[in-house]
């Protein structure tokens, strides 16, 4: 809730610091007095738009903080704040201080961390909800409607969020499977022509490194004819070098063991012949394998023309092909037995849209239930209020199967008829000021809730109103406030006398300079403001007796 509220130089205000407690908190004045700025300084803390116009005249800049308490921070509020960064610690006060300079900018600082003042705007509907003569958010905003009578039925949204996601999981399985099995379909000749192709090739992994090797081995072949010939002639023949070396090896035997060194160069000459007949050997290995076949050349160069030409087509490498090969036929495969995968999933999304349909079902007929019973609540608070002719109804409507979601089947809105034989229309297109706001008084106590705001602020929902009926006001304002903070700008000295801490607004003028000010008041201070309002500018001793019966009789 709020507890504090500190304004520097907002339009009449100079220097203004408030304190602030639970229960039902009232602020009256005269009229004219700035009950509206001080309700515009603190729209500043909730992100409202910065006009330089609130700068007081001859200052360059303004500024508000606002300090919020919880026993435990609400889940939505901690939410906003965590994925913006903002870490607070338990039990610590929430402070949203705003800056606001006479040319027109601002800085936003929750915690003493700037922040932008979108997130200003997304914690304001846990911070403060506030009801006036413009209001547009809150009750009054169809979009939340839903949720308040769900939150009023205790109705199980969670289970049809689950079954809702559930089911569009298993129709988007089915339709990206039914997309690709019609794709391929469109494509089943190509792919029969494709696979063809390469299936009359067979490429095989490591092929075109084996080829090009042998491609170059044959060129250089070519290259190398007459250096391999001259060699094979020279090894040829009963007087190649290796048929000299083997002579001499044979006489040399003969007369080795005459002597150790004979025996030494015999032993050498055997490792030259050992030698020679392995270079013999590799000569005709390199001659055999780049001999120059013109035939298997061109062989070799059409089948790397025809991997390449392919391995293009299809955009992959050549090593590659016999993969797409593959790809290919399990894409056939697909065409050919994807009909039993397609029912498969047609089962199970048939399965899950029964299980959300039955559940969404049990929702709005939990809804419709609900809708009846706070139709009731709300029709037995408006006569109280002055609104006896009025009519309200909670409206749950089919949405069209394609506006299904999360929430379930229904629209829901609230409806008001104002006048007997009147049609129903949302609040805020019949609903004046005053009757709107006693429509969402007569709404919140039915409700039995605060709409999940720390702090609600009520603005003249007693405009236009007296008597009894400002008496049920105020009566409705105070209970609605039991275990929470509510506090209302209010001209009715019945509502004022509800409050549990009231506040004087009231301006004053010193020379040229006039000034807003706000006073906690006393005991006696609520007897004399109650009777002012009770009386007008002049106030009589009988003011003052009312005031005090007006004070004990709550």
């Amino acid at each position: 809730m709020l507890t504090s509220l500190a304004i520097r130089n907002i339009v009449l205000i100079e220097a203004l610091d408030l304190g602030f407690d639970a229960g039902l908190g009232v602020l009256t004045g005269e009229t004219g007095a700035g009950k509206s700025i001080l309700l515009d300084a603190l729209g500043l803390v909730l992100g409202n738009r910065a006009d330089s116009a609130l700068v007081r005249v001859g200052e360059d800049r303004a500024s508000v903080i606002a300090t919020f308490e919880f026993p435990h921070l609400p889940a939505p509020l901690a939410e906003v704040l965590g994925d913006a960064g903002v870490e607070i610690e338990p039990g610590e006060p929430l402070i949203v201080r705003r800056q606001v300079r006479a040319d027109g900018g601002s800085k936003a600082f929750v915690n003493d961390q700037p922040v932008g003042v979108a997130l200003l705007r997304a914690m304001s509907g846990s911070l403060v909800e506030l009801h006036g003569q413009h209001d547009d958010r809150g009750l009054v905003n169809p979009r939340g409607h839903r949720a308040l009578l769900d939150r009023y039925a205790d109705a199980d949204t969670a289970g049809v969020a689950d079954a809702w996601t559930g089911w569009r999981q298993a129709r988007d399985a089915l339709a990206d499977a039914e997309g690709a099995i019609e794709q391929a379909r469109a494509d089943q000749d190509l792919l029969l022509a494709h696979l063809a192709e390469l299936a009359a090739i067979e490429p095989a992994a490591g092929e075109e490194e084996h080829l090009a090797n042998a491609r170059t081995d044959m060129q250089k072949g070519e290259r190398l004819a007459g250096d391999l010939e001259e060699l094979r002639l020279v090894w040829d023949g009963s007087d190649s070098p290796l048929a000299r070396l083997r002579g001499a090896a044979r006489k040399l035997d003969r007369i080795a063991p005459e002597h150790p060194l004979l025996a030494e160069a015999l032993a050498a000459l055997d490792r030259a012949v050992i030698e020679a007949g392995e270079a013999e050997e590799k000569l005709e290995a390199a001659a055999e394998a780049m001999t120059h076949d013109p035939a298997e050349l061109d062989r070799i160069e059409t089948r790397l023309f025809e991997l390449r030409a392919l391995a293009r087509k299809h955009g992959v490498q050549v090593d590659d092909l016999p993969e797409t090969m593959r790809g290919l036929r399990e894409r056939l495969d697909a065409i050919e037995h994807g009909e039993a995968g397609l029912a498969e999933l047609r089962q199970a999304a048939e399965q899950a849209g029964s299980a959300y349909r039955a559940r969404a079902e049990a929702l709005h007929a939990s809804r419709v239930a609900a809708a009846l019973q706070l139709d009731a609540a709300v029709a037995a608070e408006l006569a109280p209020l002055k609104l006896d002719a009025a009519r309200f109804r909670t409206a749950v409507a089919a949405l069209p199967e394609d506006r299904w979601g999360p929430q379930g089947m229904d629209a829901v809105e609230f409806l008001i008829a104002t006048n007997p034989g009147a049609d129903f229309a949302p609040l805020a297109k019949i609903a004046s000021g005053g009757e709107l706001s006693r429509f969402i008084l007569a709404l919140k106590v039915a409700l039995a809730e605060q709409g999940g705001a720390a702090t609600v602020i009520f603005d003249e929902i007693d405009r236009g109103v007296g008597g009894a009926v400002a008496s049920a006001i105020g009566e409705r304002l105070a209970r609605l406030a039991d275990g929470g903070q509510l506090l209302a700008v209010t001209h009715s000295p019945q509502v004022a006398a509800r409050g549990r801490r009231q506040y004087l607004i009231a301006k004053s003028s010193e020379g040229t300079v006039t000034k807003t000010s706000v006073t906690l008041l006393d005991e006696e201070g609520r007897r004399q403001e109650i009777a002012r309002m009770l009386s007008g500018a002049e106030v009589t001793p009988e003011a003052r007796a009312q005031a005090g019966r007006l004070l004990e009789g709550v």
